[in-house]
């Protein structure tokens, strides 16, 4: 009975296929936004946690300004401090603390120029503690070791072949900012942009090769010596920097994050992005339920002969509610499958141009069974909400009512 009743639906939407086609476009419209841009903002968020995913949870980092701002980006008009590092070293639960600077730097190696970031490495116990918590490890080569003057290690990115033409190996010369450097290590990549395009240093030729003043650092790194302590350790380093460069709270010229709220943070304004995309896609979704809604209602007094005529041969109001309710429906499942199939063309389109585009998997495509069900889903529920309207005055109609009407 079903299938009879669904087999006349189909019918009865071919029959007015370019009405049907109309009505059909704004639903898929809709789903093709939700899928794309909801897909999109998934493999967003993916992509820029796996820059923080690396880091040690026990990690904490002090930087000048905004604590979400990239290396290489910070203000020295007020810069951290020698001082200010061994502050910190006293407060209780530090584990290690250490300066580092941060500078965006230019990179020459077969006569190509490419730009990175410059980091600086601390000498002893301090290194160790940040090639763990950061997770360096080399796929060829070494890493940085104390007295290494005018040596470097390069992030994966920096060595590729692409980067300059000629992949960079261990044994390779380089120069950055001008100056002649020898390539010891290609670290693992880490999946970060930030961190794979990085050239790290031994501090002191960091300082010499940008003429950074002994005293003055750009971030802070700290780690704690139990993970689950590094929020109340990070509020005593807040309060002990507003003391020590004398700034109010909520005016600080700093900030003070750990790895675990960058990543909090990030997911939270990601997540206020998708739920506005969801609410503009949501008015396309509602502007092709009108459409059906329109199209029903016309569909019931077009066919107001026909519905009079099965009245008459003993069909039920029930059945004449179930098939327009049913077809309203199908309206709505089948804009759906076709929003959700450009949906995902669209979203893996854009993804594939933004990769080339920044050369990274920073934009990413995420397909998740629950979004592309709940996009179905829903798109059907907009089909039959729109047609139960339509639906109970069809059925409702009286059969001689009907028949006279339809003359």
């Amino acid at each position: 009975m079903f299938q009879d009743y669904l087999s006349f639906c189909i019918d009865n939407l071919r029959s007015r296929r370019l009405r049907s086609y109309l009505t059909l476009l704004g639903i898929f419209i809709g789903i093709a936004a939700v899928v794309s841009l909801i897909s999109l903002g998934e493999g967003l968020r993916s992509g820029i946690n796996s820059q923080f995913g690396f880091l040690s949870p026990d990690l904490i980092r002090v930087s000048i300004g905004n604590s979400l701002a990239p290396p290489g980006t910070t203000v020295v008009a007020n810069p951290l401090t020698q001082s200010n590092v061994e502050g910190i070293e006293h407060i209780q639960g530090v584990r290690m603390v250490a300066g580092r600077l941060t500078r965006p730097g230019s990179l020459r190696f077969n006569d190509q120029i490419g730009f990175g970031i410059a980091l600086s490495m601390p000498d002893g116990e301090d290194r160790e503690e940040i090639e763990e918590a950061i997770n360096y490890e080399v796929v060829k080569g070494r890493l940085l070791r104390d007295g290494d003057g005018n040596s470097v290690v390069v992030g994966s990115a920096v060595a590729e072949e692409d980067s300059f033409g000629k992949e960079i190996l261990p044994g390779a010369k380089v120069e950055i900012e001008g100056k002649p450097f020898k390539v010891v290590g290609v670290l693992k990549s880490q999946g970060s942009f930030l961190f794979d395009g990085s050239i790290v240093l031994n501090e002191e030729p960091m300082r010499d090769l940008f003429e950074i003043p002994k005293e003055q650092y750009d971030m802070i790194a700290i780690r704690a010596e139990d993970k689950d302590e590094a929020e109340e350790i990070r509020d005593s380093v807040e309060r002990f920097l507003r003391k020590e460069r004398d700034v109010k709270e909520g005016e600080e010229d700093f900030g003070v994050e750990t790895a675990a709220a960058a990543i909090e943070n990030i997911n939270s304004i990601l997540l206020g992005i998708n739920i506005f995309v969801i609410i503009i896609a949501s008015i396309s979704l509602i502007v092709g339920g009108i459409g059906i809604l329109n199209t029903m209602y016309t569909s019931v007094l077009e066919r107001t002969k026909e519905i009079g005529i099965m009245k008459s041969i003993g069909a039920r109001n029930s059945s004449i509610f179930l098939l327009f309710f049913l077809e309203s429906g199908l309206l709505g499942i089948v804009g759906g499958i076709v929003g959700v199939a450009i949906g995902v063309i669209g979203a893996s389109s854009m993804a594939a141009l933004g990769s080339i585009a920044l050369g990274s998997d920073l934009i990413q495509a995420q397909f998740s069974v629950g979004l592309i069900v709940g996009a179905l889903l829903f798109s059907f529920v907009i089909g039959v909400v729109f047609g139960i309207t339509p639906a109970m005055r069809a059925a409702k109609l009286p059969p001689v009512d009907a028949l006279r009407a339809g003359k």
